[in-house]
């Protein structure tokens, strides 16, 4: 049985996840070939891919001699995991407090305070208009 996807993912995971995600499926080679610098062994690459496919984030069906992997949860899924797990761990399970310092601490564009506004009526009228 798969061990419970851990919300996180390293930086070698996620450049892995990041191949898989663009490729959609590829061997360990193909995988390792698309890297590009710095450059992972091959060992480094299937070691790293099998602790996501324990993660539960990839999988992997038999292809001749080879496994192939392919993406087990998408971008926005791994996204979102990440976000909840941060919102639980350091803001008090409230995304209001992480978006408020989000708000603090960036400086926006106007095209992103008429994108927030937009959101924020959507929100306020219950998704009508």
């Amino acid at each position: 049985m798969a061990r419970k996807k851990s919300p996180t993912l390293t930086e070698a995971e996620l450049r892995l996840m990041d191949v898989l995600w663009a490729r959609g499926d590829g061997t360990v080679s193909d995988v390792a070939a698309a890297l590009g610098d710095p450059p992972l062994a091959y060992n480094t690459v299937l070691t790293t891919l099998r602790i996501l496919e324990k993660k539960g984030y990839v999988k992997h069906r038999a292809v001749g001699r080879a496994f192939v992997y392919s993406p087990k949860v998408g971008r926005d899924e791994a996204r979102s995991s990440v976000i909840d797990y941060v919102v639980s761990r350091f803001f008090d399970n409230s995304p209001r407090a992480l978006m408020l310092k989000l708000l603090d601490t960036e400086p926006l564009a106007e095209r992103d305070v008429d994108r927030m506004r937009a959101l924020l009526q959507q929100k306020t009228d219950g998704g009508k208009g």
